[in-house]
């Protein structure tokens, strides 16, 4: 069965730093296109940033120049760093992973993030 492991939420002032990371594991990882997506509450869940297989890279306009997402295949790890936090970005955290050509898709769990002002 197909696992993608958060990690690397918390709580955090405005304007610091947090890393997540995501481990998959019983996935052929370097196929999957590896994605954050985050839910606040009463909100719909939005996407934040995509990794594609061949490492191409797209963030929300909301996180462009504060957030970064990486892969590393050889771990089969995606994560995010997250810097200038602001108390906006106050979420629920998921790892998501997408097999274009199947459509295979699987989510984590979901990591916390809150930011306070």
């Amino acid at each position: 069965q197909v696992q993608l492991a958060e990690s690397g939420g918390g709580a955090v002032q405005a304007g610091g730093s947090l890393r997540l990371s995501c481990e998959a594991s019983r996935l052929f990882f370097s196929i999957y296109d590896m994605a954050w997506y985050r839910q606040a509450p009463g909100k719909q869940r939005e996407l934040v940033a995509t990794v594609s297989s061949n490492i191409d890279t797209t963030y929300a306009d909301s996180v462009k120049g504060r957030f970064t997402i990486s892969r590393d295949n050889a771990k089969k790890m995606v994560t995010l760093q997250m810097n200038s936090l602001k108390p906006d970005d106050t979420a629920v955290y998921f790892c998501h992973a997408h097999q274009l050509t199947s459509g295979r898709q699987y989510w984590g769990q979901g990591t916390q993030v809150t930011v306070s002002s």
